[in-house]
């Protein structure tokens, strides 16, 4: 599972780069969607917080662009950390920060070694925020996208379909999420009001893996 797929190409820091060019043009492009979903079960800051916290983290690395695709991550995620109002910041801080390290100062990876990353970030925004899938939180678009691009590169396919089967699980997970009851984060102190809601975590979460697939497809990765 270390090998590239036929026909992809290794993951360097220049990918990654251009994802955090595509994830925060998606974040700006649906701020206000992203309040819209988050006023009646949050703080109605999200979409806010998130651009603020990706504008920020392009700027950085524009500035002191990192050599290896798992620093470019780390940058981004102490950024977003910094930046980013609320549970969000440190919950996606410690998604691309864990994601970052565990891909270890490489110049390159391969798929496989992105996909167990992103896992092992995963992983990590579930044990900082003691959620789990059903929850109502970004964990129900990342589980389900971090299964499927897995699943994907075991089945042959090659970086950009796995990312875009990722992507599509992550937007079902994101949707999937409205008729939950939120048993985790603000959204939780609602109760049955909940219900009825895409949950705006899950949403944001979705943009971010689907900035994966069309930056992979845009260098035919």
């Amino acid at each position: 599972m270390n090998a590239l797929p036929q026909g992809g190409s290794p993951i360097d820091a220049a990918f990654v780069r251009r994802w955090l060019d595509a994830a925060t043009t998606a974040v700006d492009r649906e701020a206000a969607a992203l309040t819209q979903l988050d006023s009646p079960i949050g703080d109605a800051d999200h979409g806010t917080n998130m651009r603020r916290g990706f504008v920020a983290a392009r700027t950085a690395v524009e500035q002191e662009p990192p050599d290896t695709p798992g620093g470019v991550l780390v940058a981004v995620g102490r950024q977003l950390i910094s930046t980013v109002g609320g549970a969000s910041g440190p919950l996606y801080g410690t998604l691309l920060r864990r994601a970052g390290k565990a891909l270890g100062d490489e110049p390159t990876v391969t798929a496989a070694q992105l996909a167990d990353a992103l896992r092992a970030g995963v992983e990590g925004v579930g044990q900082l925020g003691g959620a789990a899938a059903g929850d109502k939180t970004m964990l129900d678009a990342l589980l389900p996208a971090v299964d499927a691009l897995a699943r994907a590169l075991d089945a042959g396919s090659d970086t950009a379909d796995a990312l875009a089967a990722a992507a599509a699980a992550a937007d079902e997970g994101a949707k999937a999420t409205t008729p939950m009851r939120a048993r985790k984060g603000r959204a939780s102190y609602l109760g049955e009001r909940s219900i009825g809601h895409q949950d705006p975590g899950a949403t944001s979460s979705a943009l971010l893996m689907t900035a994966f697939a069309d930056t992979a497809r845009e260098v035919g990765a």
